[in-house]
């Protein structure tokens, strides 16, 4: 696959793009990004499971948020954002569970936009920090992560099935 070009440096955030929270009556048009995401990982959880998850996100803000991105009408993306406890924080922070902008999207800002719409609201209810993390393989991602400003660490994720 050929490198997609990513911009280095600060860009302006999806001109043209509305970013707001989700409504229920969103989940059809999103599901297929969902899917698109889950694929890009190699995971297929049940469409029930993944719409089970939005459901809730949407329904009740303390368990988290999802986003939407619309150009002209149409989702192009998605970022869902929960809450997590961080003993190292002392504090609850936000966390960036899953982002996804449609192929043919990207490199329009999409991405830094869903950040910052998820950075937003963890100002808003005073939370010290947003987390997430990629595969260490996905270089696209880590340059649009990296020109948010934000800073990777050097922890090694497990993932305990059960």
């Amino acid at each position: 696959m050929a490198e997609e070009p990513v911009a280095e440096g600060p860009r302006k955030l999806a001109e043209g793009v509305e970013i707001r929270p989700a409504v229920e009556e969103e989940l059809d048009e999103l599901l297929p990004l969902m899917r698109g995401y889950c694929d890009f990982y190699e995971s297929s959880p049940t469409d029930e499971g993944v719409l089970e998850m939005a459901r809730t996100l949407i329904k009740d803000p303390s368990q988290g948020t999802v986003f939407i991105a619309r150009l002209d009408g149409r989702a192009i993306g998605f970022a869902t954002l929960d809450w997590k406890w961080s003993m190292l924080k002392g504090a609850r922070l936000g966390y960036l569970e899953d982002l996804f902008v449609h192929p043919e999207k990207r490199g329009t800002g999409t991405a830094d936009a869903l950040i910052e719409a998820c950075a937003e609201r963890c100002r808003e209810l005073g939370r010290p920090a947003l987390q997430w993390l990629t595969a260490p393989d996905n270089h696209r991602a880590q340059k649009v992560y990296n020109r948010t400003g934000a800073e990777s660490d050097t922890y090694v994720e497990y993932d305990l099935e059960l």
